[in-house]
């Protein structure tokens, strides 16, 4: 059976935990790297609930996008996340471990599978990590759709690639919108890239007043379709590409994605 060690290698090798953020913290977040792992859960979030679908599963790995633990701890309270999870996770015998802005940057990552879900072509890195780790890996995705189309259109299709109708939009919408910048979770900082680069909509999340007015005074629109449906969807597309790295590297490790995990700022959510 393959071990965590391993599995973690075949991640690493997709998105290795350098091309992560300084203030990130991706990788082993609870567990031992010799474990064995026959079944992992993916969950955007390592919540509870992440976890005890875990438990009814069977997984030995929960996959999560966002890190469990962040910061250092000043002690570990069972009562409260991220210590109850950390507890259960530990009671259990459950490894968590975390691809967070290392996989955003990734070619093939987070923000080329958002690239791809609106079907855009001659797709570019929006922001690059720098010079020696090639053109294709960077934060964003910036790229040309198959055909123009006006902002109020644009908004209708992220509604429906992401499947939300939590959507805000910055902008006139009778704009034509043909070059289209993407960057999953919170992408305000990456407005003035976005706009640099010729872009005529960013879709991206967690949008504030201040982002929306300089969108407003660069001339670049923005649809804010949240922070969760613009990373979840694409991670849960990566388990196809992380399921053939697997086959790839002859381990017969089984994926399941979370499907009970909900935006916690949706005003609907329900347990």
């Amino acid at each position: 059976m393959p071990t965590v060690k391993e599995v973690i290698g075949v991640i690493e090798e997709i998105a290795p935990a350098c091309w992560a953020e300084e203030w990130d913290n991706p990788g082993l977040q609870v567990g031992s790297l010799g474990g064995e792992v026959k079944k992992i859960l993916m969950s955007l979030d390592p919540t509870m609930g992440a976890l005890k679908e875990a438990v009814d599963i069977d997984a030995q790995m929960l996959l999560t996008h966002h890190p469990l633990i962040l910061k250092p701890l000043a002690n570990i309270d069972r009562d409260v996340f991220p210590g109850n999870v950390i507890h259960g996770a530990l009671l259990n015998g459950i490894c968590v471990f975390s691809a967070h802005t290392n996989l955003d940057v990734a070619e093939g990552g987070i923000n080329a599978i958002l690239a791809s879900l609106f079907q855009l072509r001659d797709v570019t890195v929006l922001k690059p990590l720098d010079q020696d780790r090639g053109a294709k890996v960077g934060l964003g995705r910036i790229g040309e759709l198959i055909r123009p189309m006006s902002l109020s259109e644009m908004t209708r299709r992220a509604r429906e690639v992401l499947g939300t109708g939590k959507v805000e939009t910055v902008g006139r919408m009778e704009v034509e919108i043909r070059r289209v910048a993407v960057v999953g979770g919170s992408g305000g900082s990456m407005i003035p890239a976005a706009s640099e680069n010729g872009a005529d909509v960013l879709i991206t999340g967690d949008i504030s007043y201040h982002n929306a007015q300089e969108a407003l005074n660069r001339g670049l629109a923005v649809i804010d379709a949240g922070h969760f449906s613009t990373e979840k969807v694409p991670f849960d597309r990566f388990s196809e590409r992380l399921g053939a790295a697997f086959k790839d590297h002859g381990l017969d490790v089984a994926l399941e994605i979370c499907h009970t995990e909900k935006d916690p700022l949706d005003p609907v959510m329900t347990e």
